[in-house]
């Protein structure tokens, strides 16, 4: 059977069981104790919970398994059914009907979208199941009120059943409304709370700025109205009934406009993003601090509720003690928007969270941090990432489990091993004895089957390994991407406060403003994300205030009366691209050029000179600013210098450019993710040392005649420009490494204005890197960032060039600084140990001066030996190799003239020769040789290694 098939009779099924228990579920309502409907009820749940259980969908399985027990236990009287839970039964027969009718491609993510929903439904059902008498609500405290009502909400039942798409969210009238009942405190109820809200929050502010253009759209109203309505549930369960008000009446709001009934205009949009903006600021409080903000914000949320409640009685007078100034968004240029991570994994952070523009009211002055100290912080993985890591953890799994039997095998060829060593042993027992061949042949041909065992063995053993090596690295590489990949986000994520932000500001400066968003889906690394929130926030606030003109000026221009700002995101050539640009007015850049030169940044002369690129580069300078007057949103010159040391931070460049009166462009380039650097590795005083490429200039090699000395600093010339050289392991406290020979790999840094040229011992290669946080007990270790990993396991440390540049600074300020000593040709000539090569043979004459040279050594060579005797005579040598056929003079006269010389008589000697018989030997080493050796030796490191013998390194 295919799984068309499957998935068909699946919906044919549910289908049908839906439709029995809804009329079930509707009688039930007025005859709670029906026996008939109760059976009929318990028998559609078993036959749902028994499908689902034989096509694997676990999720439906439990929802129905429920059901079926709160049926059961109806019927045996342990629990009572009232209108709140056959509403939520209700909604559990919508979410099992829309699982069967989504695709099964689809399906992944509408479990993704429903998560909590399914949660929050099953837990109502668990409730309902664990209290005998659920439909009894516990008396309210007598300061609480009903919340509000109104004709233009359909009952809930009718919407449940009527909507053909069910509901996204969890039934309304779960539980009993109450003003003030004790919130629920469940850590976890009350994080799904949180995710709930900030996801149908971004519905909200996106929907109602959508509205503000096409204010009867229906399709925006309909996701208004069910963002507003999850809201609504969300918060029964958590038991916030002044939210659950709020969001009561903002949903019979979006009710009535669908209803056109009402038409919601921009000052109408005002009062509903105010309530956004009031339920968005119970995210950011703690749970222990949660019941005391509510009662303190209890005012701004009446007050609240009332203006919108005005709103669908245009005719009603609100009174003045109900009406509040004091929520209007307050928009200062210290206050960005607001970007979530919405969760499911959760990581240690110990930083609050950072504000919001609803925190900047008057209104909540108590309001608090979202999270204590130390409590977790939470992340939103993909269902499909999730899965594919757990696929992956699983596939490690499975292959360290091959190791075993690979270390069982290395334990039996070791006993192999052994039974070879006792059967050599008893052969070497056998010869000692002098027993029969016979005899000996045996134990011979024994040691010979054991020894190919064992080389069978060994063999496909290490044919295992390398196919078990070659697997593991692949796991490691996809499991690591994987990785990477759950630590990205949608650029959309960070940028989610933006258009609200941009909508206030043109309504506060009286500008039209129309804010478009290119590449939201662009994964960015999470970390980022989240720094690149106050840079952008900057720029987009300097956009409306100083980039774009007014209406009137934009239409006398020739422009639309309307102003664009685009945003946009992009990879490209392994990078993050940002691009801010808007069609204002542009940068006028001869009144930038007088701000230079008034801030005395430059003289006249030199601004004069300076391009329109270098012109753009003082706007980041910290302070800077074209501002004729300073206001609450722009004006100070500090934002601007927050993009270009963010930019800096990550290993990343930002660059503006005006193009007068057609608008001003912003370009970020970043990397891709901060988890994985590219770096230099570098040797320094014999260890590796990694330098981010994006942080280094240039790396050039210096000889000894390129570097000059003035008032005891040594510097190079490079593009016309002089820079300053110190040694690394100066700056970093290293000892000083052997002195550099013939010349000195150099690094070039920089940070603003400094440039210097950093020499290490030597450069290792470019590597990727990943990035591991050092322990935080450490504080900051001066001049290191990070450490990484190299493929072998050794530790690296990753420089801090930033930091590297101020300790050089201090160093040259301090008086501090130590010259390199650079060896030259002729220095490192003269301390080389000398040798004298004598050969007849032009070709071994040749290969002994190479093989020795490549080892540091000075090779001098002679012909023969009578050339030989005379150089040994006029120059000092460490060493002399010679042959022993040669004419005028053999090698044995040569070697006994030098052993009978009284001043060369210690002067060592190595016989290379042909001969290889033992008589020839003994003469050679008779005649005051100190080594004899076969030209065979030239094969392997026995030369070299009697060279090192007799004179050293």
């Amino acid at each position: 059977m295919s799984d068309y098939t499957i998935a068909e009779l699946f919906r044919k099924e549910t289908e049908t069981q839906i439709t029995t228990l809804k009329q079930c579920l509707s009688l039930l309502k007025t005859q709670p104790s029906d026996h008939t409907e109760l059976e009929r009820s318990i028998k559609a749940t078993h036959d749902l919970w028994g499908m689902t259980q034989i096509i694997e969908k676990s999720t439906a399985a439990n929802l129905a398994k429920l059901m079926k027990d709160c049926f059961i236990g109806l019927q045996k009287q342990t629990c009572a059914l009232g209108d709140e839970q056959i509403e939520v039964l209700l909604h559990a027969c919508d979410l099992l009907l829309s699982m069967s009718q989504t695709p099964e491609e689809e399906l992944e993510r509408w479990m993704s979208e429903h998560s909590w929903d399914l949660t929050t439904t099953q837990k109502s059902i668990s409730i309902f199941l664990g209290s005998r008498s659920a439909s009894t609500p516990p008396p309210a405290p007598a300061s609480s009120k009903e919340p509000v009502e109104t004709t233009n909400q359909p009952a809930q039942p009718a919407l449940a059943e009527t909507n053909p798409t069910p509901i996204t969210t969890p039934a309304t009238d779960v539980l009993p409304e109450r003003l003030y009942q004790p919130i629920v405190t469940d850590s976890s109820m009350m994080e799904l709370f949180r995710l709930e809200l900030e996801a149908q929050a971004s519905v909200l502010n996106n929907g109602l700025l959508a509205l503000e253009s096409q204010p009867q759209s229906g399709q925006d109203l309909e996701a208004l109205m069910r963002a507003a309505h999850s809201i609504k549930g969300a918060a029964r369960i958590v038991c916030l009934e002044s939210a659950v008000n709020l969001a009561h009446v903002m949903e019979d709001c979006f009710v009535a406009a669908q209803n056109k009934a009402i038409t919601l205009n921009a000052d109408n949009v005002d009062v509903l993003l105010q309530a956004v903006d009031l339920l968005s600021n119970i995210c950011q409080v703690g749970d222990n601090e949660l019941p005391s903000w509510v009662q303190a914000q209890a005012p701004n949320f009446e007050n609240i509720t009332a203006e919108i409640s005005a709103i669908l009685h245009p005719g009603a007078v609100v009174p003045q003690t109900t009406k509040t100034t004091a929520l209007t968004p307050t928009i200062s240029a210290e206050t960005g928007p607001q970007s979530s991570e919405i969760a499911v994994f959760s990581t240690q952070s110990s930083s609050p969270a950072p504000p919001t523009l609803a925190q900047n009211r008057p209104s909540a002055p108590t309001q608090a941090t979202s999270t204590d100290t130390g409590q977790d912080r939470v992340v939103r993985v993909s269902a499909e990432n999730l899965n594919r890591i757990m696929g992956l953890a699983g596939e490690s799994l499975i292959e360290a489990n091959w190791l075993q039997p690979f270390a069982d095998s290395m334990t039996s060829l070791k006993s192999r091993l052994g039974d070879l060593g006792r059967t050599l042993e008893q052969f070497q027992e056998s010869l000692n004895r002098k027993i029969s061949p016979q005899e000996s042949k045996e134990y011979l041909e024994q040691a010979r089957q054991y020894e190919q065992e064992c080389v069978q063995l060994l063999g496909e053993r290490l044919d295992e390994l390398e196919l078990y090596a070659r697997r593991t690295a692949n796991l490691s590489d996809r499991l690591y991407r994987e990785v990477i990949t759950s630590n990205m986000r949608p650029f959309a994520d960070g940028i989610q406060g933006f258009p609200r932000m941009i909508r206030d500001l043109a309504r506060k400066l009286n500008k039209q403003v129309k804010l478009e968003i290119l590449g939201k889906s662009t994964p960015v690394d999470r970390d980022i994300l989240k720094k690149l929130e106050a840079p952008l926030t900057h720029i987009l606030r300097n956009a409306v205030d100083h980039g774009l003109e007014m209406p009137d000026e934009r239409i006398n221009c020739g422009k639309m009366p309307e102003g664009t700002i685009r945003l946009e995101a992009f990879h490209r050539g392994g990078m993050l691209a940002i691009t801010i640009a808007d069609d204002g007015r542009g940068m006028n850049l001869e009144q930038l050029r007088q701000k230079i030169i008034t801030k005395n940044l430059a003289s006249a002369e030199m601004a004069a000179q300076l391009s329109d690129a270098e012109l753009m580069e003082f706007i980041f300078l910290p302070g800077f600013s074209t501002a004729k007057q300073v206001t609450e949103i722009s004006g100070r010159g500090v934002g601007l210098d927050i993009a270009k040391s963010m930019a800096a931070e990550v290993g990343g460049t930002v660059r503006a450019i005006s193009a007068p009166g057609k608008g001003m462009s912003f370009y970020f380039q970043l990397p891709l993710t901060l988890s994985v650097v590219r770096t230099l590795l570098v040797q320094i005083s014999g260890n590796p040392y990694a330098v981010p490429l994006a942080r280094l200039d240039q790396i050039v090699t210096l000889a000894k005649e390129e570097i000059f000395d003035v008032e005891n600093r040594q510097y190079f010339t490079m593009n016309e420009q002089n820079i300053g050289l110190i040694a690394a392991h100066q700056v970093l406290e290293l000892p000083a490494p052997p002195p550099q020979q013939r010349s000195v790999s150099v690094v070039v840094i920089s940070e603003a204005s400094s440039t210097y040229g950093l020499i290490v011992d030597k450069f290792l290669g470019e590597r990727d890197l990943v990035v591991r946080p050092l322990d935080p007990r450490l504080g900051k270790v001066p001049d290191i960032s990070a450490a990484a990993l190299l493929a072998d396991g050794t530790p690296v440390l990753i420089l801090d060039v930033p930091d590297m540049v101020r300790s050089m600074d201090a160093i040259l300020k301090g008086g501090r600084l130590a010259k390199v000593n650079i060896q030259s040709e002729a220095e490192i000539a003269e301390k080389r140990k000398k040798i004298l090569v004598v050969d007849d043979s032009i070709t071994v004459r040749e290969m002994q001066r190479k093989l020795l040279e490549n080892k540091g050594y000075s090779v001098e060579l002679a012909v023969n030996g009578v050339e030989g005797w005379n150089a040994v005579r006029t120059k000092t040598y460490d060493l002399v190799v010679s042959d022993i056929d040669m004419p005028r003079m053999n090698g044995i006269e040569l070697v006994r003239c030098i052993k009978t010389h009284p001043r060369l008589n210690s002067l060592p000697v190595i016989i290379v020769s042909y001969r290889d018989r033992e008589e020839d030997r003994l003469q050679g080493l008779e005649a005051g040789a100190d080594y004899y050796l076969t030209k065979s030796s030239f094969q392997d490191d026995t030369l070299i290694e009697a060279v090192f013998d007799l004179i050293g390194c």
